[in-house]
């Protein structure tokens, strides 16, 4: 839980606000934002950047809490009639892998999918409209340790996580490895 949500709820609480305090909810993991996740994985899928013919790249070293391999791919993409720009980034593991054992046999490396997409004007104005969600090698999405979907604005507000991570990088656009993606 973030300081905020937790200041949140015990405020809540001794000032007697119980039932509004349990109506709080995090900014990830609703069934709306599994819903949108599941329309990014489907154009992924459509654009040849997901499934079992997707578009390969070369593997360079990665960094926690991303893969020790990963291959980071950028487009723009149209999801659910909104076209914006699309960053996948697969994750490959365990330490030690090597970008040649990857290219040999990218599924048995594979351990999830990261991906930001850019979202409508009034998504998220706070961070740039990003919709952020964390994928398995089966498009299913992967969960926090309480369960949670990593889909929507992940982790947004929290000390840790994509947001608090992205903000801090350079050029002003949440992304570390390219200042040119537009949208």
């Amino acid at each position: 839980m973030t300081r905020n949500f937790t200041a949140a709820l015990i405020a809540a609480t001794l000032l007697g606000g119980a039932a509004l305090a349990q109506d709080m909810k995090p900014p990830f993991g609703t069934d709306k934002d599994t819903a949108y996740a599941d329309m990014v994985w489907q154009t992924m899928n459509d654009i040849g950047f997901a499934g079992p013919d997707m578009v390969r790249t070369f593997p360079y070293q990665g960094i926690a809490p991303h893969g020790k391999m990963l291959e980071t791919l950028y487009t723009t993409a149209t999801v659910d009639g909104h076209e914006g720009a699309l960053v996948i980034k697969r994750n490959y593991g365990p330490e030690g892998v090597s970008a040649d054992e990857v290219l040999v046999n990218p599924g048995k490396h594979l351990g999830a999918v990261t991906v930001m997409f850019k979202r409508e004007d009034g998504y998220d104005a706070d961070n740039q409209n990003w919709f952020w969600a964390k994928y398995l090698p089966d498009g299913s999405l992967d969960k926090n340790p309480k369960g949670m979907q990593l889909a929507g604005r992940v982790a947004k507000g929290m000390d840790a996580g994509c947001i608090a991570c992205h903000a801090a990088a350079p050029g002003d656009d949440y992304l570390f490895t390219t200042d040119h993606v537009a949208n």
